[in-house]
């Protein structure tokens, strides 16, 4: 089928000059259309095709049947927001152990230059600083241990699911990937 386009031309000065031209329209796709982003299966990432010249209706009957025993074998529904992560065990008592060890060093350096007191109290807060620097540090590794491990977990979670999911449609006749 030919279609004509008329467009105007203001190139280089000359207003008012039309020019005519012809496009090709490809014919009408013979496929059935792509399952729509919010199916079953587009929900956990898979693309379902059929294998034996099934319906768009009959593949979302069919997913919604395969992802409702999907749930029902795995106990997964991927629909539901992960579970919050449960927050790392938070150490306490960095700056006291600190202070405690800058104090004794401290103390040590004092008795030497004179003064053991000052020493101790300059040793203590350093002590506490650096203590206090470190346990922040380990937190901050402990919380994202943490979370990489929930969100390893949840990966899993969805990877069994998924398996359950393609088992069902494949033996529906369709292709999964």
């Amino acid at each position: 089928m030919r279609r004509y386009a008329i467009s105007v031309c203001l190139c280089a000065g000359i207003t008012g000059g039309y020019v005519a031209t012809a496009q090709n329209t490809p014919p009408a796709a013979t496929q059935s259309p792509a399952p729509s982003a919010g199916s079953p299966a587009a929900k956990v990432g898979l693309f379902v095709y059929p294998q034996k010249n099934q319906t768009p209706e009959q593949q979302t009957t069919d997913e919604g049947a395969c992802y409702a025993s999907a749930q029902q074998q795995t106990g997964i529904d991927p629909a539901a927001p992960p579970p919050a992560p449960k927050e790392a065990d938070k150490k306490k008592g960095g700056a006291v152990k600190g202070a405690a060890g800058g104090a004794a060093g401290g103390a040590a350096i004092g008795a030497i230059a004179g003064d053991a007191g000052e020493g101790a109290a300059i040793g203590a807060t350093a002590g506490a600083v650096r203590g206090r620097r470190q346990q922040k540090k380990a937190n901050k590794q402990a919380e994202q241990q943490a979370q990489q491990q929930g969100q390893a977990q949840q990966q899993q979670t969805l990877d069994t699911f998924r398996r359950a999911f393609s088992a069902c449609i494949d033996s529906k006749g369709y292709s999964v990937k």
